[in-house]
C-alpha cells in the first residue's frame, strides 16, 4: 500500500548565506507548499496544514483499505500457493529416490564377496535367485615391457606403429620426421589414438624409462605392435609381438573362469553383468570353495518405507487442511487445492500395480494395512502388514518397485498427483500465475491510487488558495471600514 501523508515543518535561513546547489524538486514542493499554507492560516485562521491532508486521507482510506486488504490477500494465498506446489513436489522426488536406490528390491548377496562381490541394479527380478559358483581363474590382460631403458629426453626415432588389438583392424600411429617425440609423447600419442591398449611409461631407480603396454583382459584381446621405421630410427624397440624380441612378456591375455551351478563358463572380464539379469558381478579372486549367490528380501526396508509413507503423507495433508480450512485457509476457495486434496485422499483404495484384480495379494495401500481417518492422515496395521509381506512378499516389493517408464507402483501414483497438482494449465500452477498476474494488477492500482491522492490534494489545496484570497480581501476591506468608523466616531466627538 503507498500512503500519502504531509507533515509541516520550519526552516530558517540567514540573509546572509548563499548556495551553488539548486533545490530539488522535491525540497521546492515542499517549501512552496508550507509557504502556502502558511498564507493560508493567515486568512482563514484555519490550520490547513493538516485538514487539507486529513481531508484527502478521509477521501480514499475506504479504498486504500480496500486495496491493502486485497494485496494481503493475494500474498497469502501465493505463499500458501508455492508453499503446497513445494511440499507435494518434494514428497513425490523423495519417494522417486527410495525406489529407484534399489533397497527396497530383492538384493543379489555373496557368500564371499573377497571371492565375488555383486551389486543390485534398479529393476531387477531376483526372487528366489540362489546359484553356487566356483572361480578358477580370474581374467588377465596382456602386458609386455621394453627390455631397454631410455632417457626421457631421448628421441624415440620417427616413423609408424600399428597396433592390432584380437581381431579389429590394426590402428597406425605415425611419427613426423624430426618430430623426435619422447618416450614419454611416444606413450600419450598411443594412449590418444584409443586402440584398447594402454600405454605407460615406468622409471627406474637411476630415472631411466620403460615403456610399458597393457591391452583389455580376455583372451580374444591378445594384440601385437610392429614398427616402420623413418628417418630417425627408433621406434622398431617397441614392437610387440610377430616374432619381435625387444620387449618382455608380462602376462598374457586370458579368460575368467568359474563353474555355476556344475557348469564350466567364461568371460572376458572380471566385472560382467550378463549372468545373472540385474546384477552386476566382479571376480575378485581365485576360490577354494564355491561361493553362493542368493536374493535378500528387504522385508525390513519395505515395513520402514510404509511407515516413514505415512508419516511424511500425515505431515503434508495436515499442512493441505490447514490451506482448505473453510474459515482461515488461505487457500479455502482454491479450486486445485481441493483438487489435490481429493486425490491424495483416493491414494490408499487406488490401484498400484496391474493384473487381475481376482488375482491373490495385494494391489493397494489398503491392502498392506493402511488405512484413512476422518481428517484425511493415515494410519498403519502393523499386524496386517506383516502378515501381508509374509504371505505375498513379491506382490508388495512390486507395490514399491520403480519402473522404466513410471507408470507402475506407489511412486508412479505420487508422480501422477504431483504432475496434475503443479500443472500450469489445470494445477496449482496456474493459480500462481493467475494469483501473481492479480497481485501486478493490484499493485498497479495502488500506485495509481497514490496518484490520485497527490492529485486531490494538490487541487484542494488551490481551491483553499482561492479561498484564501477572498477572505484575506474580506479582512482588508474589513479593516479599512473599522477604522473609517472609528474616525468618524471620534471626529463626532
Amino acid at each position: 500500500m503507498t500512503t500519502i501523508s504531509s507533515t509541516s515543518s520550519t526552516s530558517s535561513t540567514s540573509s546572509s548565506s548563499t548556495s551553488s546547489t539548486t533545490p530539488s524538486a522535491t525540497d521546492a514542493a515542499k517549501s512552496a507548499a508550507q509557504s502556502l499554507f502558511t498564507s493560508l492560516q493567515t486568512g482563514s485562521g484555519i490550520d490547513l496544514s493538516s485538514l487539507v491532508p486529513s481531508l484527502v486521507q478521509a477521501q480514499f482510506a475506504a479504498r486504500v483499505a480496500a486495496l491493502k486488504a486485497k494485496g494481503d490477500t493475494l500474498t497469502a494465498q501465493i505463499s500458501a500457493t508455492s508453499t503446497v506446489m513445494s511440499s507435494i513436489t518434494d514428497f513425490a522426488s523423495s519417494l522417486a529416490t527410495r525406489t529407484r536406490d534399489g533397497s527396497l528390491a530383492t538384493q543379489a548377496t555373496s557368500s564371499n564377496s573377497a571371492v565375488l562381490s555383486v551389486s543390485t541394479q534398479a529393476g531387477a527380478k531376483l526372487a528366489g535367485l540362489s546359484k553356487s559358483i566356483t572361480v578358477s581363474a580370474l581374467a588377465t590382460a596382456q602386458t609386455n615391457v621394453t627390455k631397454a631403458s631410455y632417457d626421457r629426453t631421448a628421441s624415440m626415432g620417427s616413423g609408424k606403429l600399428s597396433i592390432k588389438v584380437g581381431s579389429n583392424a590394426a590402428v597406425d600411429i605415425t611419427f613426423a620426421d624430426g618430430s623426435n617425440p619422447t618416450i614419454d609423447q611416444v606413450a600419450a600419442q598411443i594412449n590418444a589414438a584409443k586402440t584398447g591398449v594402454t600405454a605407460s611409461v615406468i622409471s627406474d631407480v637411476d630415472g631411466k624409462a620403460y615403456l610399458s603396454f597393457t591391452g583389455p583382459t580376455g583372451t580374444a584381446n591378445s594384440f601385437t605392435i610392429s614398427a616402420t621405421e623413418g628417418a630417425q630410427a627408433g621406434l622398431s624397440n617397441f614392437a610387440v609381438g610377430n616374432g619381435a624380441t625387444v620387449t618382455n612378456s608380462v602376462s598374457t591375455a586370458g579368460n575368467a573362469q568359474m563353474t555355476v551351478d556344475g557348469v564350466s563358463i567364461q568371460r572376458a572380464s572380471n566385472s560382467f553383468s550378463d549372468l545373472v539379469p540385474g546384477v552386476v558381478m566382479t571376480l575378485n579372486a581365485v576360490s577354494t570353495a564355491p561361493v553362493s549367490l542368493t536374493g535378500t528380501r528387504p522385508t525390513a526396508a519395505l515395513s520402514q518405507i510404509v511407515s516413514d509413507f505415512v508419516t511424511t503423507f500425515n505431515d503434508k495433508i495436515t499442512e493441505l487442511n490447514k490451506a482448505l480450512d473453510p474459515k482461515s485457509g488461505d487457500l479455502r476457495s482454491n479450486l486445485s487445492a481441493r483438487s489435490l486434496a481429493q486425490s491424495l485422499g483416493r491414494l490408499t483404495t487406488s490401484k498400484i500395480v496391474p493384473g487381475d484384480d481376482s488375482a491373490p495379494g495385494p494391489k493397494t495401500l489398503a491392502d498392506l494395512g493402511v488405512g484413512t481417518n476422518k481428517d484425511g492422515t493415515l494410519t498403519v496395521d502393523t499386524t496386517r502388514l506383516s502378515q501381508v509381506m509374509a504371505q505375498y512378499p513379491d506382490a508388495v516389493e512390486q507395490m514399491f518397485q520403480a519402473s522404466g517408464d513410471n507408470i507402475i507402483g506407489l511412486s508412479a501414483q505420487m508422480n501422477t498427483i504431483q504432475m496434475n497438482a503443479t500443472s500450469t494449465f489445470s494445477g496449482l500452477g496456474a493459480s500462481a500465475k493467475q494469483l501473481a498476474q492479480d497481485q501486478s494488477a493490484n499493485t498497479t492500482a495502488q500506485a495509481d491510487l497514490a496518484d490520485d491522492q497527490s492529485a486531490t490534494q494538490d487541487r484542494m489545496t488551490a481551491q483553499f488558495a482561492a479561498m484564501n484570497a477572498r477572505v484575506s480581501n474580506y479582512k482588508s476591506v474589513q479593516a479599512f471600514l473599522t477604522q473609517q468608523v472609528n474616525m468618524w466616531t471620534k471626529s463626532s466627538n
